[in-house]
């Protein structure tokens, strides 16, 4: 095991038995380098795999800010990962397709199952009326489209299934956008996808979780479809 390696399982160990928290900060470098027996060059290694992690961020200086802290950002990290793979192809574009497929369908399956409240809805319903606006361009409106199905998954009440939709819809955001060429008629695809979007939520909203996750299937597989982005033959 590497000198660094020793900091991130004593990181684990304290946050899973409860010794270390959200907001709480890191013992010091000379602390934690007497403490494990290794060099500060090998915990500042560490501090920084951690701040890559979204585990902690750090401060420099030595006020009250100054330090690692930790803290819970899942997302940018796991975003960066997923376009690292999806840039060495070693994630294909069709298991991108059936992870979406899964964890929307189910997601949204979930939110029409506990009947989600209008004050749940209002930034689904807030974004798909920004997707109306006329003369959106291709990457405003994905970038919107992006954000309704994150929204979307969110309602479903599982904190990690929003965090890797997140991470998803960002990774692919490059890919989406170089497709939109592939569309026979841009506007027209607006048109459908806009109609699908509020079909989804009327279903959400009416508690009719196999509709709604029917919806959401035909959504995302119609749309890769006609970009031509699914390949599977």
């Amino acid at each position: 095991m590497k000198n660094y390696e020793l900091v991130l399982h004593r990181v684990e160990a304290d946050l899973a038995a409860g010794r270390l928290r959200i907001g709480e900060r890191l013992p010091g470098e000379r602390v934690l380098a007497e403490q494990l027996g290794i060099s500060r060059p090998s915990v500042r290694e560490a501090v920084r795999v951690l701040e890559a992690m979204g585990v902690v961020r750090t401060a420099t200086g030595s006020g009250p800010e100054a330090g690692a802290v930790i803290v819970a950002e899942p997302v940018s990290p796991l975003t960066a990962v997923l376009r690292l793979h999806l840039a060495t192809n070693h994630l294909p574009m069709n298991d991108v397709v059936q992870t979406r497929i899964l964890l929307e369908s189910w997601a949204a399956r979930e939110a029409a199952g506990r009947q989600v409240d209008s004050g749940e809805l209002k930034l689904a319903d807030d974004l798909l009326d920004q997707m109306d606006a006329p003369d959106l361009s291709p990457e405003e409106f994905h970038l919107l489209d992006a954000e309704f199905h994150v929204a979307l998954s969110g309602l479903a009440g599982n904190v990690l299934i929003a965090a890797v939709m997140a991470s998803l819809r960002s990774a692919i955001h490059g890919y989406v956008l170089a497709a939109v060429p592939n569309l026979t008629d841009w506007e027209a695809t607006t048109v459908g996808l806009r109609s699908e979007h509020r079909a989804i939520v009327k279903a959400i909203r009416a508690g009719t979780p196999d509709d709604a996750a029917e919806l959401v299937t035909a959504h995302i597989r119609g749309f890769y479809q006609a970009a031509r982005l699914n390949t599977a033959p």
